[in-house]
């Protein structure tokens, strides 16, 4: 079976087998090969089979589909090992899972197979490449390996394609007919077992069916593994006591190399490559090369998982802290709840009308308080795909307006929409854009002085005026006490909240992820001590923000009718 495997992108790990005889759509809006990669488009690519082969094209998606890095402009051939990227997504087509590499290799007994060791080399810190007839430039061909090396293993963090990468080197230097990187797996009782991480077999030779399993010498590779030295064998193809059973005749192996993986006391695994060609034997200067790559990528495989344990521990920090941060605002909003609903029951008791009013109007409080944080939090750690659509600026600012009219009243604040009736159009995700503009205008409004306070939203057209192109410049201004300079640099970020008790620090870290997930940009202006002011710029190109065939070519109002008029 065919599989599609994500190693990059929101759906990292997934796997999609690839049905024989069944076309499959790669997009944003497929049910077969479905991604959330908001760079990806609806319908973004198309797989189709043809006579048991795969083949891909672009259907004129907003970023392109590339294979092994090279953007496609008509249908191509897949062919095993393949890099797909679409968006920010890569994708690896593949005939076998890691599971099936198991079926590929066999490590043999020595009584099933014999061989002959012709050198073994200590690999270790120390190693150095062994001598030839014209020892510079031999040096200068090794070293050019060890760079090539050394800037691979520097470009991937996952163990997976670490070791691919590494494969892929080593068939490129030493032309083997097989290869295979074994790890070791945890000993069952006394006997170490290996693992099989990666398969390859030399190009243009494809896998038979059954599969053509590359045999490995337990000797040859416990030897490499256990006393982590490099080991270059031949089998004496011509010895007739291997001249029947199963030997290493009938194996039709005449020379291999195995090095180990290893990184100071830590031995990972082996890489092991052999070769059935009559005229071709691998030589000590590339065992001594071999053990070079073992320890750049014990080296490499030590700091992937250094790196993958710092990531494990800042996000246990992280959770940490949202955990404290969310128990603190939840802990604040339910002594609101608590405080209303005995006023409630105290005015209920006293049957008193205006005492359980008052006792409402806590409780309604503290139920939105609830509420805006629950939909920051789901906003905020949940990926979500953009739903673009051609919107009216002004009547969803009016929207907002309506929203926080009450607010406005019970504080005597002063809310001014200032949009142009003029302004086209934008494509936006109207419920998401809907909640980063609640947040900028409710932060406001509450940041203002009751009486005195006045919070104006602006929105303009600029025509190419930046990098951006064509965009429309939303401004949230307010006559509070502004934003401190020493504040600016964190107030984007979750849980840092200048409100103390009555904020949860959420609001402006979703804004901004929203914003962002519309490729625009939102910024606190420089403080002139006149209050604060917020300012957004939305790209007016449909083109800017994703494909044109996930635009509605239908304007929509937001919302539905407004609940009330500009104020």
């Amino acid at each position: 079976m065919l599989i599609l495997t994500v190693i990059q992108g929101p759906e990292k790990g997934r796997v999609w087998e690839l049905p024989a005889n069944e076309p499959q759509l790669l997009g944003r809006s497929s049910e077969a090969l479905p991604v959330t990669d908001t760079t990806v488009s609806r319908r973004h690519a198309e797989l189709t089979p043809d006579e048991g082969r795969w083949w891909i094209r672009d259907l004129g998606s907003q970023n392109g589909t590339y294979v092994n890095g090279i953007r496609i402009q008509g249908r191509v051939r897949l062919r095993v090992g393949d890099q797909i990227r679409v968006g920010s997504t890569l994708l690896v087509y593949g005939q076998s899972s890691r599971v099936e590499h198991e079926d590929l290799v066999s490590v043999v007994r020595p009584d099933q197979m014999s061989a002959a060791v012709e050198r073994t080399l200590s690999s270790n810190e120390d190693s150095v490449i062994l001598a030839e007839p014209e020892p510079r430039s031999a040096a200068v061909h090794h070293l050019r390996v060890i760079y090539r090396l050394t800037a691979l293993t520097s470009r991937f963090l996952e163990r997976d394609e670490l070791l691919a990468a590494v494969m892929e080197l080593v068939f490129n230097e030493f032309k083997p007919e097989r290869g295979v990187i074994m790890l070791s797996r945890e000993r069952q009782g006394s006997e170490p077992t290996y693992k099989p991480a990666v398969v390859k077999y030399a190009q243009g030779r494809r896998r038979p069916d059954p599969p053509d399993r590359i045999h490995v010498s337990r000797t040859i590779l416990s030897h490499a593994i256990k006393r982590g030295e490099g080991v270059l064998s031949s089998n004496a193809m011509n010895d007739p006591r291997f001249a029947s059973g199963d030997s290493v005749q009938q194996l039709n192996i005449r020379s291999a190399i195995c090095s180990p993986i290893a990184f100071q006391e830590r031995t990972f695994g082996a890489i092991y490559i052999d070769t059935s060609i009559a005229n071709y034997t691998f030589t000590e200067e590339q065992l001594a090369l071999m053990n070079a790559i073992g320890r750049h990528t014990g080296l490499a495989l030590a700091n992937a998982e250094a790196y993958a344990e710092k990531l494990h521990t800042e996000r246990l920090a992280a959770i940490g802290q949202t955990v404290a941060s969310l128990s603190h605002s939840i802990k604040n909003i339910l002594q609101g709840l608590r405080g209303g609903a005995d006023v409630v029951e105290m005015g209920l008791k006293k049957d008193d009308i205006t005492i359980a009013r008052g006792g409402w109007g806590i409780l309604k409080r503290n139920l939105d308080r609830i509420m805006n944080l629950t939909l920051n939090m789901l906003t905020y750690s949940r990926q979500r795909t953009l739903e673009i659509e051609l919107v009216k600026v002004a009547p969803l600012l009016d929207d907002c307006a309506s929203l926080l009219q009450d607010k406005c009243e019970q504080r005597e604040v002063a809310l001014i929409i200032d949009a142009d009736p003029d302004l086209p159009p934008i494509p936006m995700d109207p419920n998401l854009m809907h909640q980063a503009l609640m947040n900028l205008m409710t932060n406001a409004v509450e940041a203002v002085a009751p009486k005195t306070g006045a919070v104006t939203v602006r929105a303009s057209y600029h025509s190419g005026r930046n990098s951006m192109g064509p965009c429309v410049r939303f401004a949230v201004i307010d006559n509070g006490p502004g934003v401190a300079e020493d504040k600016r640099e964190k107030i984007f970020e979750p849980f840092h909240s200048t409100k103390g008790a009555r904020g949860t620090g959420l609001g402006l870290a979703v804004t901004k992820r929203i914003v962002e997930e519309h490729h625009g940009t939102i910024e606190v202006a420089a403080d002139t001590g006149d209050g604060a002011e917020f300012v957004l710029l939305l790209p007016a190109d449909p083109k800017a923000i994703g494909d044109p065939s996930a635009t509605a070519q239908t304007i929509k109002e937001p919302h539905g009718p407004l609940a009330g008029p500009r104020l």
